[in-house]
């Protein structure tokens, strides 16, 4: 694309709000400048252009057909400018912008968010993966959903949304419900590479010892584990709130069912500023964690 000429902008700016106004004074007391900036720039303008934009005395300038034509152009474009501006900030106003953990966003939030925005049509939510430390300051983040076992953030509020269950799952191909420990030697083992201590976790909270598996496979991201633990390719540790669906729907079995770890999931607000929308957003989080199937509780078969 060419590149556009380097406009003066300052100049333009001060030229329409003389022509608006018709009076030097009452266009500096809009931009809050002096007389004499406004008269400045209206002349740099004039000898820029190499037209006259003006004419008269100095107490009574009047615009010339030249410094009509430009007044009328001028006063189009920033009149558009002014629009698209109101427009795109009350758009930022009204989206909501989440961070979240990736399988709770794709497993958990999303498919509910259009209850959401029923019940509030005025606002949007964008999501944004991630699972770093979370700071408002720095981010350009409205929200953030986590788990961890404590959770202080300076500068935010913090709401539990669900104490958190994990446990193994597996397709219902691979194996039947009547799984006991013992069994698991003979199947794979899934890990994820980002919580690779998952199934040591499990092993401490449910107080069991386990055989060593027949193979190990990984993966990079727990739903890539959960896909694979849905093909049949082996046996996953996963939160329980990931795969509630799936196991309504049979997709997935747990058959030890699930024990509590430290962990929560937590919704963190900023105490300052927060965007309009907000407290709702927050309330009907709230509302959808408190519908959340509890979770089958821990059954060793044959331990």
């Amino acid at each position: 694309m060419p590149r556009r000429q380097h406009l003066p902008l300052t100049a333009l700016r001060s030229f329409e709000a003389f022509a608006r106004h018709g009076r030097m004074s009452l266009a500096a007391d809009e931009l809050c400048v002096t007389h004499g900036a406004v008269s400045r720039q209206v002349r740099g303008l004039e000898r820029l252009c190499g037209v006259r934009l003006t004419h008269g005395p100095r107490n009574n300038l009047r615009l010339t057909d030249a410094g009509q034509r430009l007044a009328r152009s001028l006063g189009a474009t920033f009149d558009e400018i002014e629009r698209s501006f109101v427009e795109v900030s009350a758009g930022a106003e009204r989206e909501i912008h989440v961070s979240c953990v990736g399988t709770l966003a794709m497993r958990w939030l999303i498919p509910r968010l259009p209850a959401f925005h029923a019940r509030h049509p005025a606002h949007s939510v964008r999501v944004t993966e991630s699972y770093s430390p979370v700071d408002f300051t720095r981010e350009p983040f409205d929200a953030a959903i986590r788990l961890a076992d404590t959770l202080h953030v300076e500068g935010a509020t913090t709401t539990t949304l669900f104490d958190n269950f994990h446990g193994p799952v597996l397709s219902p191909s691979l194996r039947g419900a009547g799984l006991s420990l013992s069994d698991l030697k003979g199947l794979p083992r899934l890990h994820t590479r980002s919580h690779p201590q998952a199934w040591a976790e499990w092993t401490e909270h449910a107080g069991v010892v386990l055989p060593e598996a027949a193979a190990h496979r990984e993966y990079e991201h727990i739903f890539y584990t959960l896909e694979a633990a849905n093909a049949g390719l082996g046996v996953a540790i996963t939160p329980w709130i990931y795969v509630a669906g799936d196991i309504a729907a049979g997709r997935l079995i747990a058959p030890f069912g699930f024990v509590r770890t430290p962990a929560r999931f937590h919704l963190i607000l900023p105490d300052e500023a927060p965007k309009r929308g907000l407290a709702h957003f927050r309330d009907w989080l709230v509302e959808e964690a408190a519908k959340a199937p509890p979770p089958p509780q821990m059954a060793l078969v044959g331990a």
